[in-house]
């Protein structure tokens, strides 16, 4: 039920897939502000890896992926992935998740464009 607090067009409460889906949003908008080629790649939410992806041969069975690339090919452009449900089991509350989606998205830009994390975003790993 909906009152005078909460209007028929706003939800009462975001999925764990929108609010997760959000972080990432913001993450890639403050590092958009640097790299403004950004825009030109498209940034994913996927919850779980996929077997058939790429780069599932080198993440064999003691490690489960919380992010990948698949860079541009035929026409596409390039993407970034982010695998919710792994980081989600990695991390305790909101601002845990924040940071380490920060961080899987800084890693997988830096690999797509042949940087190191630090220089997409000077402040990487900083506690």
């Amino acid at each position: 039920m909906r009152g005078p607090i909460a209007p028929p067009q706003v939800p009462l409460a975001a999925s764990r897939a929108e609010v997760f889906a959000d972080l990432v949003r913001d993450s890639v908008e403050r590092l958009e502000r640097r790299w403004p080629q950004l825009a030109d790649i498209d940034f994913l939410v996927l919850e779980v890896p996929r077997p058939e992806s790429p780069d599932a041969a080198v993440w064999g069975d003691d490690a489960v992926p919380l992010g990948g690339i698949i860079p541009a090919q035929d026409g596409r452009r390039a993407r970034v992935v982010v695998y919710r449900r792994p980081v989600e089991i990695r991390t305790k509350g909101r601002d845990e998740r924040a940071e380490l989606v920060h961080e899987v998205v800084v890693e997988q830009v830096a690999e797509l464009l042949g940087l190191t994390p630090e220089t997409v975003d000077p402040r990487y790993g900083e506690d």
